[in-house]
């Protein structure tokens, strides 16, 4: 693989200026990185999956993912079975990418259950197109190969599956550069089959592009983003265009926040709106306050109700529509709490929306009143590293 220099490419990315446009922009056909070539991400609307690759690396995946944060316990009991049934639902449905973490609870254990329900009673062509994405999030110890095996092969036992989909490194201390040694035992490990694609979670623009210089050749970043949390769009957008790494967003509707069920309600009054009663909708609620307070997010909310209308669907589907639009955007995650409430038609009807120009300056009109939250938070992951 011929050594990549980004240097010429991009400036220091501590240099940027906040002035990228935020508008859905036009994507060429292909991207070089490094040796490969990076395949890009089809524009249109009419297809609900997408490949993101690096070299020889590429995996296709669903662009609504399955997000499964909400099996670690802190959103209630999950029962197994219930679980099991509706991830095969979901799966049936077309919806058939999973994304999980090695510390989200049982997560990893529901999809070895689940993928061996799949492989007794579905046909070769359907196992085919089900995806299981897991993350490994070490503590901060020496990255030595036995280590980093040892823990991948944790994930491989839980998931049941020779080698897994795509494995997703998080790493909480930039000072530390043993995040390198692990990605390239990371790397070793995919070279050997046991992982068919390496990637990123919550790393930001100037660690992306150390990565990619070090020829570990990620496939994509999974980042916070969306209609109020823009920061991608700012620098990471920018390294992703240059080298065909993909985003894959999180937190796209805010843990509900963005839905019908937060819109014309006042959270300054106790018990008159809907409780913050997850992590996640506590954790977005400070998002919302950090970039332009509670007011303001009706605003949105009452636009991004205009518009959903207008189209015939819901808030939470014009939300994931105008992120997955975004520059290097290959999917967003929906969280699901499986067994208790299910959403497969809502977020199917994603892949038959398309945005006018009406309608995104709608939405722009709204959010350029709001903080840049760069330079209120930082780049991507800089939540968890302040």
């Amino acid at each position: 693989m011929a050594t990549l220099h980004l240097n010429n490419l991009l400036p220091n990315p501590t240099s940027f200026k906040s002035t990228f446009s935020t508008r859905p922009r036009p994507r060429s056909n292909s991207v070089r990185c490094g040796g490969g070539e990076a395949t890009q991400v089809s524009s249109s609307s009419e297809t609900n999956r997408v490949t993101v690759s690096n070299g020889n690396d590429s995996l296709d995946i669903c662009r609504v993912l399955n997000g499964m944060w909400q099996t670690s316990g802190a959103w209630g009991r999950i029962d197994r079975d219930d679980a099991v049934e509706a991830m095969l639902r979901y799966a049936d449905a077309g919806l058939s990418t999973f994304d999980m973490a090695d510390h989200y609870g049982p997560a990893e254990d529901l999809y070895g259950i689940f993928i061996n329900r799949v492989r007794k009673e579905r046909p070769p062509e359907f196992l085919e197109k089900v995806r299981g994405l897991t993350k490994w999030v070490p503590p901060p110890v020496k990255m030595t190969s036995s280590f980093v095996r040892d823990s991948i092969n944790v994930s491989r036992k839980r998931m049941d599956v020779a080698s897994l989909d795509m494995l997703q490194f998080h790493w909480w201390d930039y000072a530390n550069s043993g995040y390198l040694d692990a990605l390239k035992h990371l790397t070793d490990l995919k070279d050997e089959g046991k992982i068919k694609t390496v990637a990123l979670t919550n790393f930001d623009t100037e660690r992306l592009q150390i990565i990619l210089e070090n020829e570990i050749p990620v496939v994509s970043n999974q980042v916070q983003h969306s209609i109020v949390d823009m920061r991608p769009q700012q620098q990471m957008a920018e390294l992703c265009q240059l080298t065909g790494v993909k985003l894959i967003t999180y937190g796209t509707v805010m843990g509900g926040l963005l839905s019908e069920k937060f819109l014309d309600t006042n959270l300054s009054i106790p018990f008159a709106g809907p409780p913050l009663n997850t992590p996640s909708l506590q954790k977005y609620k400070r998002m919302v306050d950090a970039w332009g307070g509670w007011s303001l997010f009706q605003t949105l909310l009452q636009t991004l109700k205009r518009i959903a209308s207008k189209h015939g669907v819901t808030i939470p589907n014009v939300a994931v529509k105008y992120i997955l639009d975004q520059r290097g955007v290959a999917g967003s995650m929906i969280g699901v709490r499986l067994g208790l409430s299910e959403h497969i038609q809502d977020s199917n009807a994603v892949f038959s929306l398309a945005l006018d120009e009406d309608d995104i300056s709608s939405i722009e009109e709204v959010t350029k009143k709001g903080k840049n939250l760069l330079q209120v938070i930082g780049d991507c992951g800089d939540e968890y590293r302040r």
